[in-house]
């Protein structure tokens, strides 16, 4: 296949994409289960890129919070669920090229799927009109989380376990390292580790409320 279906075409200039190179896009929109020569991977490495240095630098001129809140809100907003619920609402599970199994077991609608040809789409936006104009485009679909709530206001230990994944880290350890007090007024120090990282430790009146001091001063530490 060589030209983009026109319905294709249609809906990718309807949503702001700008189309040149047909193949490319052909090629944005193509799942491995076809077993063309070409599908979305390489974009799909490529438009992570792109929307990461975006939504970095469109949150760090937005925000002027401590670095741990930063990089929580964009772990959340650069999230292959995000970038599906991006895709899903752009209709883009219309226009995936999918194998005859793939589309059959609902691949077209799948996070994993979604979120790859939400980043393929910008990968090939790049390639073929430029950083400016992809980073205008991602401004534009990406506004409401932006501006909304999407990354804010999480748990410091739910904040914590998704910085770590997002990073490439291990799951956050939680250890309890001193219990001190009377029956009446114990106190409780809990450390937490995040591998090749760091810790950090916090002493409160329960476990549970110095697992969550101990997240947050991890998050203000190294976050």
């Amino acid at each position: 296949m060589n030209q983009l279906a026109p319905e294709t075409r249609d809906w990718l200039t309807a949503n702001h994409f700008t189309v040149q190179d047909e193949a490319r896009w052909i090629a944005a929109l193509t799942h491995g289960s076809l077993g063309e020569k070409r599908d979305y991977q390489r974009l799909e490495f490529l438009g992570d890129r792109v929307l990461g240095l975006t939504i970095a630098d469109w949150l760090f001129v937005r925000n002027p919070g401590a670095e741990g809140q930063l990089a929580q809100r964009l772990n959340a907003l650069v999230s292959k669920a995000n970038c599906a619920a991006v895709a899903a609402q752009l209709g883009a599970s219309d226009h995936i090229r999918l194998g005859k199994q793939a589309r059959e077991d609902g691949a077209a609608k799948s996070v994993n799927v979604l979120g790859d040809v939400m980043e393929s789409l910008l990968g090939a936006n790049f390639l073929d009109a430029g950083f400016d104009a992809t980073r205008d485009l991602i401004r534009t679909l990406w506004a409401s989380q932006v501006e909304g709530d999407t990354g804010r206001s999480k748990h410091p230990k739910s904040a914590l376990q998704e910085w770590a994944a997002g990073s490439g880290y291990r799951t956050p350890e939680y250890e309890l390292v001193d219990r001190s007090g009377p029956d009446h007024s114990l106190r409780f120090t809990v450390r937490v580790t995040v591998h090749k990282v760091g810790q950090a430790e916090a002493t409160e009146n329960s476990k549970r409320e110095a697992e969550t001091a101990a997240a947050k001063a991890f998050m203000e530490t190294y976050g």
